[in-house]
């Protein structure tokens, strides 16, 4: 499955189209399918469901829970993490819970409320329930936090605003309960936005990146732990910032993260060997794990 009707439709449509050249590398029989208005049929000899959707319906247990309905393995996380991993909030809930360090936030729901009392720029809005730094928004001067609101306000109800971190951007990748080699992101002008994140060239990568051991080893037990507090599985993307104190911060967990030419999770993998194909197949592997019936009949959702 790939494309879909979320604001994340075009990465989607990359990260699927690649996938399915590489499964179809491997000798598979692959068939597209783009659930754009939300309703579908599967084929009827349907073995498993690849998930190449990113965002809304794809990315947020919606499509998971029609697949868990009638009981057909898929690729990724299954519903109630996936929910969670795409509500900040309620990731932030989870983290604070399980003593993983996050950015201090706070929640706004109106271009009208005012920055939050003792709070100071650097800060970063966020939609809550978005992906792909779609509506992310910067503020260095307390004169643009009106505009900046409004314009984050634009892809959900509820906003998060951040305390800033400035440091050094990584993010880390997780397969089948082990974490893969850290990647650090250097963009070439300005912050890791959509442009910076989806233009070849656009941002620079180092995998493993030049951590300590020590720290290495922190970050790779704190994203772990934050996958693991949303009660991730196979695979996922924990996106994270380390201070210029040193200190680590974890911002958030993708389920279902891209795998487009620039992606990170395929750049974690082949860090150790894996190849691009590889990563599909044990993607693959690791859903059909979970296959106890088989779907004979086509599905209208």
């Amino acid at each position: 499955m790939l494309g879909g009707p979320s604001s994340e439709r075009e990465v989607s449509l990359r990260s699927g189209v690649a996938a399915a050249a590489a499964l179809r590398s491997l000798g598979h029989h692959v068939q597209e399918l783009d659930p754009r208005e939300g309703s579908w049929i599967l084929p009827d000899d349907t073995q498993v469901v690849f998930l190449a959707l990113h965002g809304s319906y794809g990315e947020d247990g919606t499509v998971q829970q029609q697949l868990e309905e009638v009981g057909i393995p898929y690729t990724g996380c299954g519903v109630d993490a996936s929910r969670l991993a795409f509500d900040k909030v309620a990731s932030k809930e989870l983290f604070i819970r399980d003593q993983v360090p996050t950015p201090r936030y706070q929640v706004i729901r109106s271009a009208r409320d005012p920055i939050p009392a003792g709070w100071a720029p650097p800060l970063v809005l966020k939609p809550v329930r978005q992906g792909s730094s779609v509506g992310l928004e910067f503020i260095d001067e307390p004169s643009q936090w009106p505009v900046a609101v409004g314009r984050s306000l634009q892809h959900d109800y509820e906003i998060l605003v951040e305390e800033r971190i400035i440091g050094r951007e990584i993010t880390i990748g997780i397969l089948d309960g082990a974490v893969l080699p850290i990647v650090e992101i250097c963009p070439r002008l300005g912050a890791f936005d959509y442009h910076n994140k989806y233009t070849p060239g656009a941002t620079e990568y180092f995998c493993p990146a030049d951590l300590s051991p020590e720290l290495s080893r922190s970050i790779a037990d704190f994203s772990l732990a934050a996958f693991n507090a949303l009660g991730g599985r196979d695979y996922g993307r924990v996106d994270a910032m380390v201070s210029t104190e040193g200190k680590p911060y974890i911002l958030e967990v993708n389920t279902l993260p891209g795998l487009t030419g620039t992606s990170l999770l395929p750049k974690a993998a082949a860090a150790v060997g894996i190849s691009y194909a590889q990563l599909c197949q044990k993607m693959i592997d690791l859903a059909m794990r979970r296959k106890t019936i088989d779907i004979k009949m086509p599905l209208i959702a």
